[in-house]
């Protein structure tokens, strides 16, 4: 889950303290009898982007691009509130490490010759069916 457990690693290239996320636990709504009444199972985790220093400058721009300047993650789906905080830091990471992963440029190609013609080729055939398919003109 993380280095040492003071870390969370979000790829090779960056790994953010623990210290800089913020923890909030609330009552989970909805049913769950005496239990989900009196316990504060609900985790909240917030991360803010623009105040971190385990990122750089360029991680900073891209994430504050994708994401906003803050990311929240709220989890109530368990009743333990230990393992709805493992579900909020699974979740903040992969949010993160998505936001942070770059695609390859797109290199644009073109049709090749063989492609055109079975493309033209197949409309011609098309176009042969529905011409089979019309009434005998006046004419012939």
């Amino acid at each position: 889950m993380s280095d040492g457990a003071t870390k969370l690693r979000l790829n090779s290239f960056c790994a953010i303290s623990l210290d800089e996320f913020v923890w909030e636990f609330t009552g989970s709504g909805g049913p769950g009898g005496q239990h989900a009444n009196t316990a504060n199972t609900k985790a909240i985790i917030t991360f803010d982007i623009s105040t971190s220093a385990s990122i750089s400058e360029s991680q900073r721009a891209l994430l504050i691009e994708r994401l906003g300047t803050e990311v929240r993650i709220a989890v109530s789906t368990t009743r333990s509130q230990n393992r709805n905080r493992e579900l909020a830091l699974d979740r903040m990471r992969n949010r993160l490490a998505e936001a942070l992963r770059r695609d390859p440029p797109r290199r644009p190609t073109r049709p090749s010759r063989s492609a055109k013609v079975d493309r033209m080729d197949s409309k011609r055939k098309r176009g042969d069916t529905k011409q089979l398919r019309r009434k005998p003109s006046t004419n012939d």
